[in-house]
């Protein structure tokens, strides 16, 4: 027997997005004391308190930072089913997840055209490197996400969306890179572990036997290429990239092995795809 409604669900999730139980009360048209009553019967049902006082306001607890992504999930998924009879159409709020490369550089007309094709569909887009989506999809925080090869992921479905040209990039003032050992001396600027271009970098490096004299590790493409405009270290990026912010003329390229020149992203999943998702993966495939 189930322990946990919907009602209950809409109930938490609107005392956490409102910071508290007045505002939730007045947003759901509930008296006060019906919202608190729901909230201390959810925690019974599940063995857990689900906010914490902090002063005048309240926090999740962990046990409530848990549920959350859960109920959104549940949440939508409920409202799509009642708009999937109704319309046929999605609705609802889609996660989805992005590396930086492929938001800054690819998603712009994509999302613009699901935007247009889809308008009742709020798209709340979160970025990060290939390792951290995995876990934000895993952890049901994202719905889907894009993400770039090598990557592992049992259990997970997987649509090859887009192709990247790799290149590596120094101050304009470096002489042609041509083997790892070139780099022996300068410092690595990347995102943080579980980049996949830097993985793919690292290997190359490590091909050769070198290691980095040190690493910085950057969370925008443009911090990361002015870093190595201002002549700190190298870098791999995408040439989309490059292209998107009008950076080729800052830097200095140099061609990267064939083998590691190239690489694919990926639209990553879990499970049956929701209506959103499902149309999203049918656009990508007829462009």
């Amino acid at each position: 027997m189930r322990i946990i409604d919907l009602d209950s669900l809409e109930i938490f999730r609107t005392v956490v997005s409102e910071g508290g139980v007045i505002r939730a009360a007045g947003k759901l048209n509930r008296v006060q004391s019906n919202v608190t009553t729901r909230i201390k019967q959810l925690e019974e049902r599940l063995g857990h308190k689900l906010f914490r006082r902090e002063g005048r306001s309240l926090a999740l607890s962990p046990a409530g930072a848990a549920l959350l992504p859960y109920a959104d999930r549940l949440l939508r998924l409920a409202d799509e089913a009642e708009s999937g009879f109704k319309s046929g159409l999605p609705l609802g709020t889609f996660r989805l997840g992005s590396l930086e490369s492929t938001a800054g550089s690819r998603l712009a007309p994509v999302l613009s055209r699901f935007h247009q094709r889809y308008p009742g569909v709020v798209v709340e887009l979160v970025t990060g490197t290939t390792g951290a989506l995995l876990q934000r999809i895993n952890a049901f925080e994202v719905e889907a996400a894009f993400v770039s090869e090598p990557f592992s992921a049992p259990g997970l479905q997987t649509q090859p969306v887009f192709e990247e040209e790799l290149v590596l990039i120094t101050a304009r003032s470096v002489a042609a890179v041509k083997r790892p050992a070139d780099l022996a001396e300068s410092t690595l600027i990347a995102f943080a572990n579980g980049c996949s271009y830097r993985r793919l970098l690292e290997q190359w490096l490590g091909s050769g036997g070198v290691a980095p004299a040190r690493s910085l590790e950057f969370s925008s493409y443009q911090a990361m290429i002015a870093c190595v405009a201002a002549g700190t270290g190298f870098s791999i990026v995408p040439v989309s990239v490059l292209k998107a912010l009008r950076a080729t003329a800052d830097v200095r390229q140099h061609a990267l092995p064939e083998r590691i020149r190239t690489s694919r992203t990926h639209l990553v999943w879990r499970g049956t795809p929701s209506v959103a998702l499902l149309r999203l993966t049918e656009m990508l495939q007829k462009p």
